[in-house]
């Protein structure tokens, strides 16, 4: 088949980006013509790589013209291909995966937990009014959506009234190779010498870069409240580290905080931890929580997150009701970390359940019945 994919950019911390490679070189194997419309991709043998120019000036210039571009450069390949496949908002595709979730139900999370103001400029600001143009427009016109969670196929139908038999869910599936057990034998000893924590010392990990989105501050609060002081908060990611840091000086744990930038190994940094802990405020399925479950650890998130309809109070870790309440994710944590081996098993027989190449094959029959 020819296949075009649609990603406006490549990230080595992007978790849809890591999906998408992985997918590609699955789809490579089999001999399939695959074509990479973005802005910034890495080069790569057996890929056919087309630029698509953007006004990077503002995040509400990026996406529009990534749209229009895309539109224009796809009328110009020489033959049609089978199948168009988009991560992005587009309105050019037959396939459309909602990676990214549904900006709508964003902006009323957003709302709920914003000053007055904030409210008020989701209303006029250009960037969420295109947004929600071109979601109701690709959700009304594009053949078939795959959602990742059914907390975002239910997002869909609740906003845009898309019929339930258009979207299909195909949960990501991790690399159980690569986030395997035995990496702790391999790494753990290593990468906590690098990091200064002695043996004893229980690691907290979080692995997500938007540090607001990904409820860094919930965080930052529920470490200051702990019972087990003997700890480590390892941050990895992109995001504000300074008022982070100032933040964590307030709460008097700045000696319990480790952050460090994006990791391309992160299955080594798995391996060092003990816990893994994402109070995000939306992810419609957090890739880093599940590459965790696959390395053994348990997890602790917030209902907003996707992975969330896999994780059964107690075993493989918890799940918050409340997104913000840092008591609740405090308590949450000691538990865990009165059951560490017990969840982690857990954590780890779920993963088991979805393989990356389980996700891959039931990716390809969509294709190949659209």
């Amino acid at each position: 088949m020819r296949l075009v994919f649609i990603k406006k950019k490549f990230s080595i911390h992007g978790g849809a980006e890591r999906y998408l490679q992985t997918f590609i070189q699955h789809l490579k194997k089999a001999k399939h013509e695959i074509h990479i419309f973005a802005n910034k991709w890495d080069g790569e043998d057996g890929i056919i790589f087309h630029k698509i120019n953007i006004l990077p000036f503002t995040s509400f210039l990026s996406a529009l013209t990534f749209n229009m571009n895309t539109n224009s450069k796809l009328k110009t390949l020489n033959s049609k291909p089978d199948c168009v496949i988009s991560f992005e908002r587009t309105n050019c595709q037959d396939i459309y995966r909602a990676g990214e979730g549904c900006h709508a139900e964003w902006l009323q999370i957003r709302e709920e937990i914003e000053p007055f103001f904030k409210k008020i400029s989701f209303r006029i600001n250009p960037l969420h009014v295109f947004l929600l143009r071109l979601e109701r427009k690709l959700f009304s016109n594009t053949k078939k959506i795959i959602a990742n969670s059914k907390m975002i196929k239910k997002q869909i139908i609740k906003h845009y009234a898309v019929p339930e038999e258009r979207i299909t869910v195909v949960y990501n599936g991790v690399d159980l190779e690569r986030f395997k057990l035995r990496n702790r034998d391999k790494w753990r000893e290593d990468i906590r010498k690098r990091l200064n924590v002695s043996g004893d010392t229980k690691v907290l990990l979080f692995v997500g870069s938007g540090f607001q989105r990904k409820g860094l501050k919930t965080f930052v609060e529920a470490v200051s409240l702990l019972k087990y002081k003997n700890i480590k908060a390892l941050v990895i990611g992109k995001g504000d580290v300074r008022s982070y840091k100032t933040m964590i000086r307030q709460y008097d744990v700045s000696d319990n905080f480790i952050f460090i930038k994006p990791q391309k190994e992160i299955e080594k940094f798995y391996a060092a931890a003990d816990i893994f802990v994402l109070p995000t405020l939306y992810d419609p399925f957090s890739n880093a929580t599940m590459e965790a479950m696959a390395a053994g650890l348990p997890v602790i998130t917030t209902r907003n997150n996707g992975v969330a309809e896999l994780i059964e109070e107690g075993h493989e870790g918890f799940v918050m009701e409340n997104l913000i309440d840092a008591r609740e994710l405090s308590e949450k944590i000691d538990v865990s970390l009165g059951n560490i081996e017990y969840m982690g098993k857990m954590a780890r027989k779920k993963a088991e359940e979805f393989p990356i190449e389980k996700a891959i094959a039931e990716f390809i029959r969509i294709i190949q019945n659209a």
